[in-house]
This record gives structure tokens, C-alpha cells and sequence, in this order.
């Protein structure tokens, strides 16, 4: 039916448009000169203004009515099922499944006799409520393109009233992009709240103990023959070892990333530049679990073949690996983005420093990275939170092991792993241990916040405008 209900909505609009345009169009061939000089709005304006008045309330009716549609069907459903089923919450979604399903066609044909009757109850209401919400649909947009139609005229001002439209619309976007932020950041901060203080929650730490305790274990013990397993939430050995493997990641992008971006900006040809370039981009399009296998399978032999050679005893999954396959994957964050800020640095500044007898490379040292400073800082830090949130790679190259150590040849874990640890499986929601990922999504969530505004107060302080 949806297939049906935005096939009908397509051709309505289609209509609209068409019939609207030609209408404009047509009042304009027959007026005289003067009258073309005085409409106020091209013909396809009011082409576009008849396709909105027609659109927006079909997708209004659309998206009020398909659930209240699915609702009313599940519930006459659900009302011919023994009471049995439909008292326990488990068995009622069991139950309301096999239905959809058998309505659907994909059911088992030996359903029980309750189960088949109930199918058959849940396809005709479906039945019923979507016809009237198609007819209900396709009446609204008829009036639509009676209502835009009438008010086709040489004064009609169509381009304002579908400029409104847009501006409500991309309000409404932002307003869905803010609230989307908003809703996350009070989702976590709610759960950490209770993280935090929940009286009914056992093993909860304390604040200070979280944020200052130098042992990470949520695990505690399931069974009685696992011993007695200390239960700890110290997140002190997950922020060095995020601070560890991100540090190790920019090292190596960094210099990297800023070097490649001045010699393309400045150095390579245009022919060069244009095969250089995209292929240095490709590095951010690769999976990060592909480079997770690179890192497991390539890097951390290779430098524990190293280490032995020199006789350093060098863990299996360590930061070194990992942070050296992170600053691969954020090179051309830093180097793309660089790129383009240099290219922004206008060329009158350059032609300055030359014709005060300075050479390329002093011109670039002393003025072009001066001046394209704040968009570099920019791109430094966006390349810091993406490593700061990767995963797969410290999954795969670094360990879970949450080891307090400053030392980049041991297995250390992050905080972003911890997270993804925490929420695999099956997992009781109402438990310090679940709640712990909560905690820490609210500290990695203003980890990064606090990179941003720096970011932002650099961006200011060395924001230069150039004609």
C-alpha cells in the first residue's frame, strides 16, 4: 500500500506542476507585453507552489496516518487472541509476530487456528484503513491542486510563497538536527546520572572513583566457582591509553599529512596534483576494520619482529601498532583539508613576500602557513576526534587489556573499545556494568566537545579576512 499511496502522491505532483506551469505560461502568451513585464513570478514558480500545496499534506496524512493504521490493525488483532497469550509481554510479541508474518505471507502453515483467524483479522483492518488513508490522501492533494490552480494569476506572488515553503523546510531540518543532539546528550547524561547515583544500583563507584581510579574492571562475578572477581571502574587506564594511541596517530599523520598538503599546494605540478591527490584521498574511504587487519595481520609482527631483534620485549597487540595504522587512516584528514586551506591563502600574499626578495620556501614558512594557521589547527583537531573515536583498530591491534602504562609496546585499550565491549551480547540494562558505557560515552562525548572549542578559540584568535 505505501507503494500505491506514494505512486498516487507522485502523480498528483507531477500534475500539479505541469498544469500550474502551463497555466502561467499561458496567461503570459496571451496578455500583452506590458503584462508579461508585470508578472510578478516565473511560471515554473507556480509550477513548484502547486507541487508543494499538493505534497505537503499527503506526506502530513502519510506520516500521521501509517501508524495510527499499524496500531489499529495490532490491536484488532491482538483483541481475538486468548488471553493467556496476550497477559504475558513476552508471548503477546511472540504471538503478534507469527501474526504480521502469516498476514504477510511468510508464516508457517501450521499456525494455530487462533493465530490464522487473527492474520486474517490483521490484513482486512490493514486492508480497510490504508484505502481510507489513500482516499483521504488523494482528496487532500485534489484540493491542493484546485486551491493552487485557482490562485494562478499575473499578481499571484508564487515565488515568495515557495521560498516560504523552503525556509520552513530547512527550518524544520535544523530544528531536527539540534533536537537529534540535544535528545543524545540527555540520553547519556541520564543514564550516567543514574550511573553515578543510583541508590538501587549495586557496585556503583563514586564520581572521584571513576574519574580518578587507576584500575578498569566491570566484569564481576556471574557464578559462584569464578571466585570472588573485584569489580573496578578506575577511567584513568582508559583516557592514557586513548591520549597514548591518539598521540602515536598524529606523530606519524601530522608531519605527514602537513608536508604532502604544502607540496601539493605549492610544489607539484598541476598534472601531478591532479593523480596525487585523489589517490591520497582513497586512504579514507578504506574500511577501518581492513586497516584493523592490517594492523593485526602486518604491523604488529613486524614490529614485534623488531623488538625481538633488538632485543625489546614487545607485547602481540600493542599501541605502537595500532597508533601507526591510525595515523595512516587520518593522513588525508589533515592533508586534504590543509590543502585546501593553503589554496585559500591568496596569491597576492605570496607575490608580497617574493617581491620583498623572500625565496618559495621562505615565502611559505613566514607567510602562507601564518596565514592558513587557523584552517591547519582546524584540520589537526578534526583528524585528533576521529582518532580519539576509532575502534576497530585498537580492537584488532591494541587489546581489551585496560593496563595503566605510558609505554607504547604494551597492549593498552581505549575508551570507545570499552564502550563497544560493555554493549555486545546480551547485557542486563539495569547494572553498573551496562550503565559504566554510559559514563563513559558522556566523558568521550566531552572529551571532544572540549577539542572543538579550543579548535574554535584558535580559529578566532588567528583568523585573518583577506579581500
Amino acid at each position: 500500500m505505501p507503494a500505491v499511496y506514494f505512486s498516487a502522491l507522485a502523480l498528483l505532483v507531477l500534475l500539479g506542476f505541469f498544469v500550474a506551469r502551463q497555466r502561467a505560461a499561458a496567461l503570459t502568451a496571451k496578455g500583452s507585453s506590458s503584462d508579461r513585464q508585470r508578472i510578478h513570478s516565473l511560471p515554473i514558480y507556480h509550477g513548484l507552489f502547486a507541487a508543494t500545496v499538493i505534497l505537503m499534506p499527503m506526506l502530513a496524512i502519510f506520516a500521521i496516518g501509517a501508524p495510527i493504521v499499524a496500531k489499529l490493525a495490532e490491536s484488532g488483532a491482538m483483541s481475538l487472541l486468548p488471553a493467556s497469550i496476550t497477559a504475558n509481554e513476552l508471548q503477546r510479541g511472540a504471538a503478534l509476530r507469527d501474526v504480521i508474518n502469516l498476514a504477510m505471507g511468510h508464516g508457517s502453515v501450521a499456525a494455530s487456528a487462533e493465530v490464522s483467524r487473527a492474520a486474517q483479522a490483521y490484513s482486512a483492518t490493514l486492508s480497510t484503513y490504508n484505502w481510507a488513508m489513500l482516499a483521504a490522501g488523494v482528496a487532500a492533494g485534489l484540493i491542493g491542486l484546485l486551491a493552487s490552480l485557482s490562485r494562478v494569476s499575473i499578481a499571484f506572488r508564487a515565488r515568495n510563497s515557495f521560498e516560504k515553503v523552503v525556509l520552513v523546510v530547512l527550518i524544520a531540518c535544523a530544528t531536527v538536527a539540534i533536537l537529534t543532539t540535544v535528545g543524545i546528550v540527555f540520553s547519556v547524561l541520564f543514564e550516567t546520572y543514574r550511573f553515578f547515583f543510583d541508590p538501587a544500583l549495586s557496585g556503583r563507584p563514586t564520581v572521584q572513583g571513576f574519574l580518578f581510579g587507576t584500575e578498569w574492571n566491570p566484569q564481576a562475578a556471574l557464578r559462584a566457582d569464578q571466585g570472588e572477581i573485584k569489580t573496578a571502574f578506575g577511567f584513568i587506564p582508559l583516557l592514557t591509553g586513548t591520549l597514548l594511541i591518539t598521540t602515536i596517530a598524529i606523530v606519524v599523520a601530522g608531519p605527514l599529512g602537513l608536508f604532502s598538503a604544502i607540496y601539493l599546494s605549492e610544489y607539484a605540478t598541476p598534472r601531478f596534483r591532479a593523480v596525487a591527490k585523489p589517490v591520497l584521498e582513497v586512504l579514507a574511504g578504506i574500511p577501518t576494520v581492513v586497516l584493523g587487519f592490517f594492523a593485526a595481520l602486518t604491523v604488529a609482527p613486524l614490529i614485534r619482529g623488531w623488538g625481538q631483534h633488538f632485543g625489546l620485549d614487545i607485547a602481540s597487540e600493542s599501541a605502537l601498532a595500532a597508533g601507526l595504522v591510525m595515523g595512516m587512516m587520518i593522513i588525508p584528514f589533515i592533508s586534504s583539508l590543509s590543502d585546501d586551506v593553503i589554496n585559500a591563502v591568496p596569491q597576492s600574499l605570496r607575490d608580497g613576500a617574493y617581491a620583498l626578495g623572500a625565496t618559495k620556501a621562505e615565502a611559505i614558512k613566514q607567510v602562507v602557513l601564518p596565514a592558513a594557521l587557523p584552517g591547519i589547527v582546524s584540520a589537526f583537531m578534526l583528524a585528533i576526534s576521529r582518532a580519539v573515536g576509532e575502534t576497530m583498530i585498537v580492537v584488532m591491534a591494541a587489546g581489551l587489556a585496560a593496563n595503566l602504562t605510558f609505554n607504547p609496546l604494551d597492549a593498552v585499550t581505549t575508551i570507545t573499545v570499552q564502550i563497544k565491549t560493555i554493549l555486545v551480547g546480551d547485557q542486563e540494562f539495569d547494572s553498573a556494568k551496562t550503565l559504566a558505557a554510559f559514563a563513559l560515552g558522556f566523558v568521550l562525548f566531552f572529551l571532544t566537545l572540549m577539542l572543538n572549542v579550543i579548535a574554535l578559540q584558535i580559529v578566532k584568535r588567528y583568523r585573518e579576512q583577506y579581500d
